[in-house]
């Protein structure tokens, strides 16, 4: 995966403040020599075409992992930091949704209860405070981290642990009053938690939303309405959709 912001800007690097400030450009373009313009730990941004991490200005190669927010091993977690650290990927795209109608039994991590028309954000040991832990060793190791807040697909919930909750349908989630109230209620107490972290790069909408069938307003007035609410809570980072990544 290798980031720009003309390809954010065209998957959706936006927010309301944002959007059209932000110049469209082929992906071809080329990268100038990264130049100091910042100093380590710093927030990201943009410069023209390019983000600014960390002191470079440039673009910048990146990774997913899904899966890095529900191990229950610290080692782990950071093994694979170190790793990323030692390949020089800069930027981790992480699920930060896990979405469940029912507790688990077994012990494994979740960070949100939906059942019965009622959301419960868990930030317990095997809830948020593992996301709280793949933070913290992104800083350690200068990784940025993209985090998403819900899914389209039924992996870990997504928007259907919302349907079975609350009742409708997948393209109702865009306007239903109940589901977005659950929605932003779970994006508060994320972005809560790490407004102040320099090791996020950006706040993500959901992973590849869509709604089939729809009129095109529906998804272009959510993403612009959570854009708005998001750098309401938090003007520090950047915030993109999620969707042709």
């Amino acid at each position: 995966m290798k980031l720009n912001p003309s390809l954010l800007t065209a998957a959706g690097l936006v927010s309301a403040q944002l959007a059209s400030a932000l110049p469209q450009a082929s992906s071809s373009t080329v990268s100038p020599s990264p130049s100091p313009s910042a100093t380590p730990g710093s927030f990201v941004t943009t410069s023209g075409l390019n983000f600014v991490i960390d002191g470079k200005t440039g673009y910048f190669a990146g990774s997913n992992s899904y899966w890095i927010g529900f191990q229950k091993n610290n080692d782990d977690v950071d093994l694979v930091f170190s790793h990323l650290q030692e390949s020089g990927l800069k930027i981790l795209r992480v699920w930060g949704f896990n979405d469940v109608n029912q507790k688990p039994t077994d012990g494994s991590v979740y960070y949100h209860l939906l059942a019965d028309g009622t959301a419960t954000v868990n930030e317990g040991e095997d809830g948020l405070q593992r996301l709280d832990y793949v933070v913290s060793s992104a800083e350690k190791h200068g990784i940025k981290l993209i985090i998403n807040f819900v899914n389209f697909w039924d992996d870990y919930g997504g928007i259907n642990a919302y349907v079975k909750a609350f009742g409708g349908s997948k393209e109702d989630f865009y306007t239903n009053d109940a589901m977005q109230a659950a929605y932003r209620a779970y994006i508060k107490a994320v972005i809560s938690r790490y407004s102040d972290s320099t090791a996020i790069f950006a706040w993500e909408l959901a992973n590849e939303p869509r709604c089939q069938g729809c009129e095109t307003t529906v998804l272009y007035n959510w993403i612009e309405s959570t854009s708005q609410y998001i750098k309401s809570l938090d003007s520090k980072h950047l915030v993109c959709i999620g969707d042709g990544m």
